[in-house]
């Protein structure tokens, strides 16, 4: 699980870098919205890797987990000097680039694959709420990357509670969900970690990987 979760990670980061860079490379204040689960877990990975880059990050971490590997993860992203929040700042997003609270892009790590359609709690019906807002009222909209499946949206149907979140980019981990048909974005295919074997005995066919 270790290892899966580093690999989606550095997905994660890659996606985030390759958008940001075709913005010109000037997108680079990153805030991650992170999850008690796995997901998280991936938000935790990303952040480190994206500070590697040469990014800005910044970690929201409302409930934290108490599994020993996710304790881990926060004393590494303290080490890099991450600041990690509890909450979304909001009273500084909805103006200009200097200010403090200005993100060029968000990454929604909250829920993974296992959510299913019933309402998101809090506090992570407010997260999802503020990351809408942000996208929209933000005076230089930020870029909002969801990663495998769209916090709010259940795993096979999509937005069936009416979030209304929308991602402007999606990175799928190991294959596309089927709530992936509903969305409408850059979407990325992370962390191929399916065996040739397994997509067979289930007929997955993984889209194709040209590379660069």
């Amino acid at each position: 699980l270790e290892q899966l979760m580093e690999l989606a990670g550095l997905s994660v980061a890659e996606a985030v870098y390759d958008v940001a860079a075709e913005e010109g490379g000037k997108k680079k204040r990153v805030l991650l919205v992170c999850g008690p689960g796995n997901n998280g877990g991936d938000g935790l990975v990303a952040a480190r890797h994206l500070v590697h880059f040469g990014f800005d990050a910044t970690i929201v971490y409302p409930k934290r987990s108490s599994k020993p590997h996710f304790i881990n993860l926060v004393k590494q992203c303290e080490d890099m000097n991450i600041p990690i929040l509890d909450f979304i700042p909001m009273d500084s997003n909805n103006t200009g680039e200097e200010e403090e609270g200005y993100y060029d892009v968000i990454v929604d790590a909250i829920f993974g694959f296992s959510f299913r359609g019933t309402a998101p709690r809090e506090p992570y019906a407010t997260s999802i709420a503020n990351m809408v807002t942000l996208q929209k009222n933000q005076q230089s909209k930020p870029l909002l990357v969801s990663v495998d499946v769209p916090s709010g949206w259940d795993v096979d149907g999509g937005d069936l509670t009416g979030t209304g979140f929308c991602p402007d980019v999606l990175v799928s981990l190991t294959a596309p969900k089927l709530s992936s048909k509903k969305f409408q974005g850059r979407h990325f295919v992370g962390g191929r970690f399916l065996p040739p074997a397994i997509a067979e005995k289930y007929g997955i066919k993984m889209p194709p990987y040209p590379g660069k």
